[in-house]
């Protein structure tokens, strides 16, 4: 009896988290520019939306374990190799240096 509570258990918490992780994914793409996925020469935004709202879907409507880890290769793939090159084209780094004085043009200097 333990034992099949702790399978259920298991179960969902792998669930949410694909599901979560598609969700955030789909989110990240959704927000993205357009001409940010052709500047980092990656696949278009419209695939990669078709893509990750597929996998959003099967998340919350099969629940399938081998389609839920296919899909989660494909969110892995756009977090990991996709987003950060359009993050990058699209200006959205981190702060890599300056100080928090720092406007869009250059250093802050209080009107002096």
């Amino acid at each position: 009896m333990l034992r099949d509570g702790f399978d259920l258990g298991l179960s969902l918490v792998t669930d949410l988290v694909f599901l979560g992780f598609a969700l955030v994914s789909f989110v990240f793409a959704a927000m993205a520019r357009e001409d940010a996925y052709r500047a980092a020469d990656k696949q278009t935004k419209k695939f990669w939306l078709i893509i990750l709202s597929i996998n959003l879907v099967l998340n919350l409507v099969l629940g399938m374990l081998f389609l839920q880890i296919a899909g989660l290769i494909a969110a892995i793939v756009f977090m990991v190799d996709v987003r950060p090159a359009i993050k990058q084209i699209s200006g959205g780094g981190g702060r890599r240096g300056g100080s928090s004085s720092d406007g869009p043009y250059g250093p802050y200097n209080g009107g002096r």
